[in-house]
């Protein structure tokens, strides 16, 4: 029944920028973590950003310099920057909490060159 709402994916030119959302319900507290993994056809999904609850970041090799990982609350957003035909992939949000991950249903990201 606990669903994450991602919004914010979409079409976009090469260099071009999307903000991704993603909203957990207020009833989901205690949050130790937050992310965003993405999934390209054939390939395995992977971890693009996280935060902790403490505010620290890391990101995959491939995405710094260009994504920033931001919180408020309960919500988590992703700014990416510079995008690149590479980076299309279906983007999905992670939430952490003790004993339990909850996962968003994925957001379709196409970047054209």
């Amino acid at each position: 029944q606990v669903q994450l709402v991602e919004s914010g994916g979409g079409l976009v030119q090469a260099g071009g920028s999307l903000r991704l959302s993603c909203a957990a319900p207020e009833s989901i507290f205690r949050i130790n973590s937050m992310g965003w993994y993405r999934q390209a056809p054939g390939s395995s999904r992977d971890l693009v950003a996280a935060i902790t609850a403490g505010g620290v970041t890391d990101y995959a090799d491939s995405v710094k310099g260009r994504f920033t990982i931001s919180r408020d609350k309960n919500t988590v957003y992703l700014q990416m920057n510079s995008l690149k035909p590479e980076d299309t992939a279906v983007y999905y949000c992670l939430v952490m909490v003790a004993g339990y991950d909850y996962w968003g249903r994925g957001t379709q990201v196409t970047v054209s060159s």
